[in-house]
């Protein structure tokens, strides 16, 4: 046998870098794959819904899987321009699909592409299918046949449709927008150059609310940032924005739109945990919205303590929505979440979504009367301060495997002087520490990066924590 393309879906997809392992020979590959599977699992009449984003390609990669597709004499329902990754979760529900596939890399560097799985509930690939998927790839990579009498028929139809319209009218559905649009604040949109540019402009249109976006033209070189993140240090335009204009709030979308970075009043950046705690308490508290919160093993002990004070249940996951969103649906959540910034709210598909985020943080303002550093000041009031970091460390592909193992064997006393009093090792290790702090270290899912997370008090007892975990796990 001779050697193939080593190509394995992460927590959210397979990215890699385009021409050098995201070439149009691998996409066409993932494509049959993902055929072989609707045709072997009974679902090739449904059709399959095909996304793109703004990155180099992605229109002409989009293009590729619906002729591979077709081909399987499946039909196929493709953008008719770059829009959100959560516009492709709800098209394959609006449109009864079987799958959709996203051509996107998500918030990674620009020289990178992606290909999510979408499932016919719009949330992302269950691990169960992921390994179907898989499955079939390594048979079409390995030059193996498809199953005797898999119907082929080249013929089979791709209709190109309006994809921005249905999501916007969806987005309306879900939440109450007038009074929002009714409030005259001024708010900072960040696109970022990615393809969530004009959602949020186009859902308060209208009202007393003036909405200015920044960074709306479509660039898959994303100029001015490391990777289109809405993370602090890539939203320094935006903070400045907040600043100069006087907003009340800004809101950032990542490159496929499906997360949110929210800076405050002052133009400082709020953490993806403080805004999903932010959220929950809006959501338990003046949405009255008790039926639990489903998030990652990275998410803040704060959703514990208001899922208590509220009388809500909690589900945590391993990180990645394919996990979140399924919990949210099994537990029928009010909501889901995960620290990367992406959250998923009932109503709506189980899939994060960064415009409707960004909209929910506005009501909860609206109907608070409070800015973003009112909000915060009364959730430390309620659950304690809390004070968070997360710190990537790249590495060489050839020192993936002893660093994974120096994850999976980590199993320190201590750290920053905090106890350890129990761990998780679900994905990665998570380490519960005295006084409800914690701190997780794990590999990522889609780039060479260990990921270092913790959350404790105060910034000193934080960076005491961090530097003790570095220092176990040698990096």
């Amino acid at each position: 046998m001779t050697d193939r393309p080593q190509i394995k879906f992460g927590t959210d997809g397979w990215r890699a870098i385009i021409a050098d392992d995201f070439t149009f020979a691998n996409v066409r590959a993932c494509a049959e794959a993902v055929a072989r599977n609707l045709v072997t699992t009974g679902r090739s009449d449904q059709g399959l819904v095909v996304g793109f984003d703004t990155r180099f390609g992605s229109a002409r990669f989009a293009k590729a899987v619906a002729e591979v597709v077709n081909g399987y004499g499946i039909a196929t329902h493709t953008f008719d321009v770059a829009a959100p990754t959560p516009a492709c979760s709800f098209a394959v529900v609006d449109r009864k699909a079987a799958n959709g596939i996203m051509i996107t890399a998500s918030h990674n560097p620009p020289e990178w592409n992606g290909f999510k799985v979408k499932s016919s509930s719009g949330g992302s690939a269950t691990p169960g299918e992921v390994a179907q998927i898989e499955a079939h790839l390594a048979d079409v990579l390995d030059g193996v046949a498809a199953n005797p009498g898999s119907p082929l028929n080249p013929s089979a139809t791709n209709i190109v449709f309006d994809v921005i319209g249905p999501y916007i009218e969806q987005l309306h559905r879900v939440i109450d927008v007038a009074p929002i649009k009714s409030q005259p604040l001024k708010v900072v949109v960040d696109a970022m150059h990615g393809c969530g540019a004009g959602i949020i402009p186009k859902v308060l249109a209208g009202g007393a609310i003036e909405v200015t976006e920044i960074r709306s033209d479509p660039n898959p070189n994303f100029p001015g940032m490391d990777q289109p993140e809405p993370i602090a240090h890539n939203l320094r335009p935006l903070s400045k924005a907040v600043r100069e204009t006087g907003a009340a709030v800004g809101i950032a979308l990542d490159g496929d739109a499906d997360r949110v970075g929210i800076i405050d009043e002052n133009g400082h950046y709020l953490t993806t945990l403080q805004v999903f705690s932010l959220l929950t308490d809006h959501f338990m508290g003046r949405r009255d919205q008790k039926g639990g919160v489903a998030c990652t093993i990275t998410m803040s002990s704060m959703v514990d303590k208001l899922s208590a004070h509220y009388g809500a249940p909690v589900y945590r996951t391993p990180v990645g929505f394919k996990f979140v969103g399924p919990a949210m649906v099994e537990n029928d959540c009010s909501m889901g979440g995960e620290e990367s910034g992406g959250y998923a709210f009932r109503g709506h598909v189980p899939e994060r979504d960064g415009a409707l985020s960004g909209l929910l943080f506005l009501q909860a303002m609206v109907m608070s009367g409070r800015k973003p550093t009112e909000l915060l000041r009364e959730l430390h009031e309620l659950v304690g301060p809390h004070t968070f970091q997360r710190i990537d460390v790249s590495y060489d592909e050839s020192q993936r495997s002893y660093l994974a193992e120096k994850v999976a064997s980590a199993s320190p006393d201590s750290l920053g002087g905090l106890a350890v009093e129990s761990d998780d090792r679900r994905d990665g290790v998570r380490f519960n520490l005295a006084g409800g702090s914690w701190a997780v270290a794990r590999m990522s899912g889609t780039e060479p990066l260990v990921r270092i997370y913790a959350e404790t008090p105060d910034e000193t007892s934080l960076e005491a924590v961090l530097n003790d975990l570095r220092s176990t796990l040698g990096v």
